[in-house]
């Protein structure tokens, strides 16, 4: 259990020195969300220190997504809320019921979300989420969130419409960008329509692989594309589309890829026991706030896939 003494892990292990690396730097939220998944902590206390972001309008801010500043509620902090609490087995009751209010009334005509909701204006953001007065519906916002709902049986009125929305969005979409790519498979593998959602999946699969936007090989990244806007390096890898084996998206790579995309991954922890992040940093709190969250994906990714990290 967390706070016992010492670490029972062996000092050298990937999974001991990324805890150095959190009880350093990271804030409360990530330090009860690593002692949940790898120290036997309670989701009780994930949930205690998820609530401190929540505003009375049941949405959530005070810059939950590190590149959104300032108190205001916005749907991508949202969409981070409840992927906390479907990791931690809590997505459902009253909160998520206030939760899909709040989304309700900060949707767009069509019923989706926005990226970034109006109200963010005067507070600081990443200059790659601009603020419109007018925001269109997106799929990166709106993917995720529809697909987390239907993967816990959580049924509100809001989400006929923004369930819509994605299919429309899913079968217009022509990748080029892979973060739009996974939110697609956050949507597909919680769709209820199984076989729509696989052969939309297999669809997606095999852009992802004519349009090189994942490095089979890391060997030779230097050969694959980065997609426009995003930052030097900011290159995505199997993993990045199947977090799990689970996921529609494993079925686009074969063994060996996926390996090596892993050995990529495990490779990647810096000697001060973190991950870092690939894309842009645009403020100095951002970057140390967001490690410590990509090193607890960076893990439960591993261990999902079968790789030792204890």
């Amino acid at each position: 259990m967390a706070g016992s003494g010492a670490s029972p892990h062996s000092p050298d292990s990937p999974l001991a020195r990324a805890e150095h690396f959190v009880w350093l730097t990271a804030r409360v939220l990530e330090q009860r969300r690593f002692a949940y998944h790898f120290l036997g902590g309670d989701a009780d206390a994930v949930e205690a220190a998820l609530a401190a972001y929540q505003g009375d309008d049941g949405g959530y801010g005070h810059a939950l997504e590190p590149d959104l500043r300032g108190p205001v509620s916005q749907p991508l902090h949202t969409a981070h809320a409840l992927r906390v609490l479907d990791s931690v087995g809590r997505l459902g009751g009253q909160r998520v019921e206030r939760m899909c209010r709040y989304l309700t009334e900060v949707s767009t005509r069509d019923g989706a979300l926005p990226a970034l909701h109006p109200s963010q204006r005067g507070y600081p953001a990443a200059p790659f989420v601009p603020v419109v007065d007018d925001p269109p519906s997106a799929l990166l916002t709106t993917g995720p969130v529809v697909g987390l709902l239907h993967r816990n049986q959580v049924w509100h009125a809001w989400l006929f419409r923004a369930t819509d929305f994605c299919w429309a969005a899913v079968d217009a979409l022509e990748a080029s960008h892979p973060y739009e790519v996974e939110a697609a498979v956050a949507f597909l593998d919680g769709a209820p329509d199984r076989s729509r959602a696989e052969a939309a999946a297999d669809r997606l699969g095999r852009l992802v692989r004519e349009q090189g936007l994942a490095v089979l090989d890391p060997a030779r990244i230097a050969e694959y594309p980065v997609a426009e806007g995003y930052a030097p390096g900011e290159h995505h890898f199997p993993y990045d589309y199947a977090r799990e084996p689970g996921s529609l998206a494993r079925r686009w790579f074969t063994d060996e890829e996926m390996g090596r995309s892993l050995d990529h991954l495990a490779g990647g922890q810096r000697a001060d026991g973190g991950w870092p992040i690939r894309w842009r940093a645009w403020a100095p709190g951002t970057e140390l706030e967001c490690r410590p969250m990509v090193t607890i994906e960076a893990l439960r990714t591993l261990h999902a896939h079968g790789r030792a990290i204890g």
